[in-house]
């Protein structure tokens, strides 16, 4: 197999120490009291990332797992559900709420901007009967970054629960779980963090377990059901068999996230630079405001397909870029610029092989794409 570089917005490339940590020996993780301090120290890592004292968990599977167990943990049906909805995953968040018999509320933002903190204040200010509130930190298919810091405390204030799809945020942007007032939060192994797709990390504040663990109804489930983690630490048990091998890799890669004290900063500037070589060389974001650090959003030239430029990329260069989703697929390709991914030489690597790519499909640039 061609292993190509991932520049896509999430799986991302994997640092050769993250790799290697999947080569240690396994034990019996059900069973071994040192995996159990192991697991629960790897927690400890996230916490630290999170900036947040609330209890975290890793899950076997990947993060769509945290959103959907935590509808099904938290609603109740006939709950209302207020789906902060400004592109495919807000509105995605939504549908995983319906499913366990929300009375969703959806709260529409433009898919080209990031939310506004005082639009949802006022609405607010006229309808603020909601259980809980779904939204997402980074919109990945639009390359938007929206204000969690500015709007969990506004669902706090009105006594609703934040429900926090950052998943391709964490690791990229700022986080500040305590602070900020976000009651759920779930993050991916496979974006920022650099880690081997497959496991959902989560936390959940004192007051949404509670929550959980007094409902009146069963939750629907057993794998999607947060409450089988009660007291895993105190019991040394399992629900089920944790995936030993990428939790290794996970710790390794957490770590990395901690010591590396130029990361957010570098996710930052590298992201300016690659807005501005597309916008120097002509082409249009299609993120107006709210620009992510972490993916990069790029409207596709007149008469070129993504399946066109997908396939000269990876053919002609080994370098995989993301496309559109939903709808945006067809009318987009996308930059990831995320964990491993966030280096000057993957960037200027992506460029060389984007320029020479472009001329050959007949795109006239008006400056190349080059560092700024």
């Amino acid at each position: 197999m061609n292993y190509p570089l991932m520049m896509t917005p999430g799986p991302t490339m994997i640092h050769e120490s993250v790799r290697m940590a999947a080569s240690r020996p396994i034990t019996n993780p059900d069973l071994d009291p040192d995996f159990f301090e192991f697991y629960k120290a790897t927690c400890a890592q996230l916490k630290a990332l999170l900036n947040t004292k609330n209890d975290t968990l890793i899950l076997n599977a990947e993060a769509i797992l945290g959103l959907e167990a935590s509808c099904a943990s938290l609603i109740e049906p006939g709950d209302r559900v207020l789906c902060i909805d400004n592109g495919f995953f807000g509105n995605g968040f939504g549908e995983f709420a319906k499913m366990y018999g929300a009375e969703v509320v959806y709260l529409k933002s433009d898919y080209r901007n990031a939310i506004d903190p005082k639009a949802l204040e006022a609405f607010l200010s006229n309808d603020n009967r909601f259980k809980l509130a779904t939204l997402v930190h980074c919109e990945t298919p639009s390359g938007i970054t929206n204000p969690v810091d500015e709007i969990c405390p506004i669902l706090k204030k009105h006594n609703i629960l934040s429900v926090v799809d950052a998943v391709s945020a964490v690791g990229g942007e700022p986080i500040e779980v305590d602070a900020w007032a976000m009651d759920v939060v779930i993050v991916g192994s496979q974006k920022c963090l650099s880690a081997a797709p497959g496991l959902t990390l989560m936390s959940i504040s004192p007051v949404a377990s509670s929550i959980m663990s007094q409902r009146k109804t069963p939750i629907p489930g057993f794998y999607n059901n947060l409450t089988i983690w009660n007291n895993w630490y105190e019991n040394r048990e399992f629900p089920y068999t944790q995936p030993i091998s990428q939790i290794y890799q996970l710790s390794v890669a957490l770590e990395r996230a901690l010591n590396d004290s130029a990361r957010l900063e570098r996710h930052s500037q590298l992201a300016t630079v690659t807005r501005t070589a597309f916008e120097r060389a002509g082409f249009e974001l299609y993120a107006l405001s709210g620009h992510a650090s972490t993916v990069t959003t790029v409207m596709l030239p007149e008469g070129i397909t993504f399946k066109t430029l997908f396939d000269a990329m990876r053919n002609d260069h080994n370098i995989l870029i993301g496309g559109g989703l939903g709808h945006l697929d067809g009318k987009v390709f996308r930059i990831g610029h995320m964990g491993e991914n966030c280096h000057e030489e993957w960037i200027w690597k992506t460029f060389n092989a984007l320029n020479e790519v472009f001329l050959k499909l007949g795109v006239a640039l008006k400056a190349p794409l080059w560092p700024i």
